[in-house]
């Protein structure tokens, strides 16, 4: 593969010794520089969905509905942090998550958030006062 990156105008050389290699012949023996400069952008990119994919076995979506969503959230944050070492927001994963799923259908409904606003008064059960009489 030496050959095919002298650049000028000699890349015929250069297909012989990638063909040797195995890459097909009707690939490009040099991709032009736009391309070559976004490639590893992409590749992170396409890392960055696969560790987020891999996380949601452990993470389910589905999970991010109900009361332990901000736990879930925090576990897909923790992944991708381990995974890449570097700090993801509450906000960049749920981009990245927006991808793949709709997430307006997993925001709380109002009920539900009624229901754990609402404060009781404790108390004992009274079947728990008669044991300690006797």
């Amino acid at each position: 593969m030496a050959g095919g990156g002298n650049g000028g105008g000699g890349n015929v050389g250069g297909c012989k010794e990638e063909e040797q290699d195995g890459v097909s012949v009707h690939s490009p023996c040099k991709a032009p520089l736009s391309s070559a400069s976004s490639l590893p952008q992409e590749q992170s990119q396409v890392e960055l969905e696969l560790r987020l994919l891999e996380a949601l076995e452990r993470y389910p979506p589905a999970k991010l509905r109900g009361i332990h969503r901000h736990f879930v959230l925090y576990g897909l944050m923790e992944h991708l942090r381990r995974s890449f070492d570097r700090h993801f927001s509450a906000d960049e994963v749920l981009q990245l998550l927006d991808r793949f799923y709709n997430l307006d259908m997993l925001k709380p409904d109002e009920d539900e958030s009624e229901i754990l606003n609402q404060e009781e008064d404790f108390s004992l059960p009274p079947s728990y006062f008669v044991k300690e009489e006797l």
